[in-house]
């Protein structure tokens, strides 16, 4: 395994960080709650004995049982090898005392006395100026530090530059953030721009979404072309994170033993500046094609779910998708098979205020409605 320095804080860190927000479920439907816990155990387990120290959680992380799954796992002495992040639930704070409560609930879910990196999660304008300065929690946060229950303070964000420039700057303690980052994602959210900063900074940088939700893994046979087939487009994208001298750590949500195996070979082969010129030009080429492909930008990441009128938004939304790359018999097949259509949307809007992506689902459901009905 290769480490990497964290910022500031004098820490080594693995280069591939786990992630434990899509765990093998029992049930087969990702993000659920009905995690396979021999699996999902034996998973980070084996990516420490293999050198990742670093793992990744939050509150709501598989319906809120995400935590207390990375609990058990870290049981056995697994807990002292590893360095553990996991997010405050900031939409949930209403008072101050709110945020040392669900701290509270974490540390104990978590079975642990401290966390090591602990972020305000989904950070966004929004809730920057209305639930962080208003709510004092940073203060709280500074609090808890003193009280040696979380070491580091750092966010997660999704918003645009403007609020990115706005929360960086708007603290001078963070000791570190975590945006999403990728080789189409170089100009959307904090972007190349928001790594300038960070790097220019000297704080611990660690990226989410390398693959864009499972998309670059499996990209549209296009933008699959335009990548030299010497590696896989796994292997590439991972490639084009790690080449950043400001990248601390990239996090990778494994769902399988085999993805595990395969990333930690990946992250042994990794380095700063790794890329050729011609290399940082295929990215480009890559980028430019995928731009002209895109639909909705959705992830999958599913926090816009459940949907109270039963619309499986994901779903719909890779189905819309794969009309750029599939044949439309395909992609009919793929949104028919869904118990609940399109045209269900009632425009309540509460997809929205939670999507990471800002994406207007009300708008778009109707444009998929009569794509699929006329076709």
């Amino acid at each position: 395994m290769k480490y990497r320095e964290f910022g500031k804080t004098g820490l080594m860190v693995s280069a591939l960080g786990f992630g434990a927000m899509r765990l093998p479920t029992t049930d087969g439907d990702p993000g659920s709650r009905n995690i396979d816990e021999e699996k999902a155990v034996g998973m980070i387990r084996h990516a420490i004995d293999s050198g990742v120290n670093y793992v990744d959680t939050a509150y709501l992380y598989h319906k809120y049982s995400s935590e207390s799954l990375v609990g058990r796992a870290l049981k056995d002495g697994y807990r002292e090898k590893t360095y553990l992040a996991t997010k405050s639930p900031v939409w949930k704070i209403e008072k101050p005392e709110d945020f040392d409560k669900y701290l509270d609930e974490q540390l104990s879910k978590l079975q642990t006395d401290h966390i090591d990196f602990y972020l305000l999660h989904a950070m966004n304008r929004d809730r920057w100026e209305n639930i962080i300065l208003k709510q004092d929690v940073l203060k709280r946060a500074e609090m808890a530090k003193a009280a040696g229950k979380i070491k580091y303070l750092g966010f997660s964000f999704h918003d645009d530059l403007d609020a990115f420039k706005l929360i960086l700057d708007g603290y001078d303690k963070w000791d570190f953030c975590q945006i999403q980052y990728n080789y189409i994602d170089t100009d959307t959210q904090a972007g190349l721009e928001g790594y300038n900063m960070v790097r220019d900074r000297g704080i611990g940088l660690v990226i989410m979404e390398p693959l864009l939700g499972g998309k670059l893994a499996v990209p549209p046979i296009q933008v699959k072309n335009a990548l030299d087939e010497s590696k896989s487009p796994v292997e590439w994208a991972f490639d084009y994170v790690w080449d950043h001298e400001g990248v601390s750590l990239l996090l990778s949500g494994m769902s399988t033993m085999e993805q595990v195996e395969e990333n930690l070979v990946f992250a042994d082969r990794s380095s700063k500046g790794m890329l050729s010129d011609p290399e940082k030009e295929m990215f480009r080429r890559a980028k430019t094609i995928y731009d002209t492909m895109a639909l909705v930008p959705c992830t999958k990441c599913q926090y816009c779910m459940p949907c109270p009128f039963g619309l499986n938004i994901p779903g719909i939304f890779e189905a819309y998708n794969s009309t750029a790359i599939k044949k439309m018999d395909e992609s009919k097949g793929l949104y028919f098979a869904m118990e609940t259509l399109a045209d269900a949307c009632t425009a309540c809007r509460n997809c929205e205020e939670q999507c990471p992506q800002n994406i207007k689902v009300s708008e778009i459901m109707p444009v998929i409605d009569k794509l699929f009905a006329n076709s």
